[in-house]
């Protein structure tokens, strides 16, 4: 097939879910999932990360990232260069024409989208990865099913364009819902879909806020600082990483035994863990904002994420969940809804 035979559709959309991190992020990270085994509870909201692709017809590939105000237009040739604008755009396409068109270019349109700023902790880089990848998975017809996408669009982050980061991300967007996820070596990975009960979802939704404290962090020299300091065996930071896994599997029995006080208290004492995996994972600001809410009636809270910035999750009462928001509200940062999805990556054919 070309991109211009007719059983091919004339434009892709696809989407992938954004997540929250509940417990055991950080143990998804090599070295220590593959000397010790990696447990992560994550779930997917109802923010995206989207890809809309359209064939050319001039032999070139234009790619525009609306997310970083990017673009990049070139030669449809086999293997683009690496670097500059648009670099996870050039990672997607590279692999796709590689692996899955015989090393032949597509002359294609590609732009992307992000429902939140980069940098948020919610695993929206990775979402968009899979956005990409789902969407040339529709283009081309290609038989892959969600592991292989997710297992895809980590290679072509971490090995490809040599980004730093776990394995969480590209599962949680590929498959969505909950999941408890069990990592391992050589690129092992289960993913255990959970049956949480509705009302469970329900309560979460009510007792759940999304702050966005407006600072965008690099997520790498966190995750550099953590991978340095199991390498070095350092024994506060391997404890700490033995914690996360604990509190992952205590996550997974509190959401499924619908225990809203056990969900706080575990999240309470993962991110005590979290925060003795490395310096930067909080700062002053992060700190006052999370006293600040439990002045106002949180029971816990949280980043989610590498840590150091992006989106705070907070949990609370249902009634007083107002009383924070109205207090979170007067804050620099801004407030996000909290709609949980049990739908993972889809794509569809553009209706116009």
């Amino acid at each position: 097939m070309t991109p211009t035979d007719p059983i091919r559709p004339r434009a892709i959309r696809a989407r992938a879910p954004l997540r929250l991190g509940f417990a055991g992020g950080g143990t998804d990270l090599s070295p220590f999932c593959d000397d010790h085994g990696g447990f992560v509870m994550n779930a997917t909201v109802a923010l995206y990360a989207y890809a809309y692709l359209e064939p050319r017809t001039d032999g070139r590939v234009h790619f525009v990232a609306l997310e970083h105000d990017q673009s990049f237009d070139h030669e449809a040739v086999a293997e683009l260069p690496l670097s500059g604008a648009a670099l996870l755009h050039r990672g997607v396409y590279n692999r796709i024409v590689r692996d899955f068109n015989n090393g032949q270019p597509l002359a294609v349109t590609v732009r992307t989208s992000v429902d939140v700023p980069s940098g948020s902790g919610m695993g929206g880089s990775s979402a968009l990865v899979v956005a990409l990848v789902e969407a040339y998975r529709n283009y081309l017809r290609l038989p892959l099913g969600e592991y292989d996408v997710a297992r895809l669009a980590f290679s072509i982050e971490r090995e490809d364009l040599l980004l730093a980061g776990g394995k969480q991300d590209q599962y949680a967007a590929a498959f969505g819902g909950f999941n408890f996820m069990e990592f391992g070596a050589k690129g092992h990975a289960i993913i255990n879909p959970l049956r949480v009960p509705e009302r469970m979802v329900n309560e979460l939704e009510a007792s759940l806020v999304l702050y966005y404290t407006g600072q965008a962090r690099e997520s790498a020299n966190i995750i550099e600082t953590q991978q340095k300091n199991i390498s070095d065996n350092n024994k506060s930071s391997l404890d700490a990483m033995m914690r996360l896994k604990d509190e992952a599997v205590a996550m997974k029995e509190a959401l499924l035994t619908c225990n809203i006080n056990a969900l706080a208290e575990t999240l309470r004492r993962g991110w005590e863990a979290k925060k003795a995996t490395s310096s930067a994972i909080s700062n002053s600001e992060i700190e006052r904002i999370l006293e600040l809410s439990m002045e106002a009636g949180a029971l816990a809270g949280k980043v989610s994420g590498a840590g150091g910035g992006g989106f705070l999750m907070l949990v609370c009462p249902p009634h007083l969940r107002q009383k924070l928001v109205d207090v979170l509200a007067r804050q620099p940062g801004k407030l996000l809804p909290c709609k949980f999805t049990p739908e993972g990556a889809i794509s569809w054919r553009a209706l116009s």
